[in-house]
C-alpha cells in the first residue's frame, strides 16, 4: 500500500528535485503535500507551481500560507495574494500557519496572533483545512525565554483555534506533532489530525510516542517535514519524502500493526481530510492514460 507524505517543502530542493521525487515514488511514496510557505509571502506560490508542473508520479498537492516567523509580512497585499492562491484547485490547505515562540528574532506574539487569525479567516472563506505550526519557548535559548516570558504557544494556539476555527467544522493538521498526550487530546477535540514526523523515531521523544499510541487510528498521518528532521537511521542528513517510510514503520510498531495497515490507515485519513485529493488523483491518472 503506497504512503502519503503529508508535509514536505519541495520548493527547498532546487538542484535535484526530480531525483528526490523519483526516489520517493520508488520507495512507495505516491502522494506528497508540498507546503507553500516559501521564504516568505513573496514566494509562497512555489509549491503550487510544483504541483501544477508535476507529471503525476508521485502526485503532488499544495498548500499556501504565511509561516509565523514571517507574520510581520502578513500585510493586506500578502493576505490578498494568499486568498487568490487559496482558490487554486491544487491548493488543498492553508499552511503552515500558527505560532512560534522559539526563536528570539520571531515577531512578537500579538503580531503572530493577528496573522494567524487573518489566515484562518481566509481558510474559512475558501473552506479548506489549515496546517498548524506550533513551537514553544520551552527548549529555546535564554534570550527567547526572556522575550516570551510565561507566554505558552500551545495555550495561545488552542485558544485562538477554539475562538476562530473550530466553529467552522473544517479541521486541519497539527503538523510535526510534538506535544503531550493532553495537547493531543485537545487538538483532536478541536477537529485536528495529528501528523508525525521523523522526531517520532528519536530515542528521547517519549511524549511524542505516547501521543502517537494514544491517538485514534482515524486521526493519524505521517510526514517528513523534508528537508528537515530526517528520521533514524538518517538523522543529521538532509531529509526527503522517500524517508517517510522510516517514520511510518516506527509508528506501525508503536501501534502494534503492520506497515501495510499503517499505510492504508494514513492514506484513508489524508483523503478524508482533503476530499478533493481523491478526485484529483483519479483525474491525474485518467489524464496520464489518455
Amino acid at each position: 500500500m503506497p504512503l502519503i507524505d503529508s508535509h514536505a517543502h519541495l520548493d527547498f530542493y532546487t538542484d535535484d528535485r526530480e531525483d528526490v521525487l523519483r526516489r520517493a515514488y520508488a520507495a512507495g511514496v505516491h502522494s506528497i503535500l508540498a507546503i507553500g510557505i516559501g521564504e516568505g509571502p513573496d514566494t509562497m506560490h512555489r509549491a503550487l507551481e510544483i504541483a501544477h508542473a508535476s507529471s503525476g508520479e508521485p502526485r503532488i498537492f499544495a498548500s499556501v500560507g504565511i509561516h509565523p516567523q514571517e507574520a510581520a509580512k502578513a500585510n493586506g497585499k500578502a493576505l490578498a495574494r494568499l486568498a487568490e492562491l487559496a482558490a487554486d484547485p491544487k491548493c488543498v490547505a492553508i499552511g503552515e500557519i500558527g505560532l512560534d515562540y522559539y526563536h528570539v528574532e520571531n515577531p512578537e506574539p500579538p503580531i503572530q496572533k493577528q496573522a494567524f487569525i487573518a489566515q484562518m479567516e481566509i481558510a474559512a472563506a475558501a473552506k479548506k483545512p489549515i496546517i498548524i505550526h506550533c513551537r514553544t519557548s520551552e527548549l529555546a535559548t535564554a534570550q527567547a525565554k526572556e522575550k516570551y516570558g510565561e507566554a505558552d504557544a500551545w495555550e495561545d494556539l488552542l485558544t485562538l483555534i477554539a475562538d476562530h476555527w473550530s466553529p467552522q467544522g473544517i479541521g486541519g493538521i497539527m503538523h510535526c506533532f510534538s506535544g503531550s498526550v493532553e495537547q493531543a487530546r485537545r487538538s483532536l477535540e478541536a477537529g485536528f489530525y495529528l501528523s508525525f514526523a521523523g522526531n517520532l523515531t528519536y530515542s528521547k521523544a517519549q511524549s511524542i510516542r505516547d501521543a502517537a499510541v494514544a491517538a485514534p487510528s482515524d486521526r493519524i498521518l505521517v510526514e517528513t517535514d523534508a528537508p528537515f528532521l530526517a528520521p533514524i537511521p538518517h538523522r543529521g542528513q538532509r531529509n526527503e519524502p522517500a524517508l517517510v517510510v522510516h517514520t511510518a514503520e516506527t509508528l506501525a510498531v508503536l501501534r502494534g500493526i503492520s506497515s501495510q495497515e499503517l499505510a492504508a490507515i494514513t492514506t484513508e485519513n489524508f483523503h478524508r481530510l482533503f476530499r478533493s485529493t481523491e478526485d484529483q488523483s483519479t483525474t491525474d491518472r485518467r489524464d496520464k492514460s489518455s
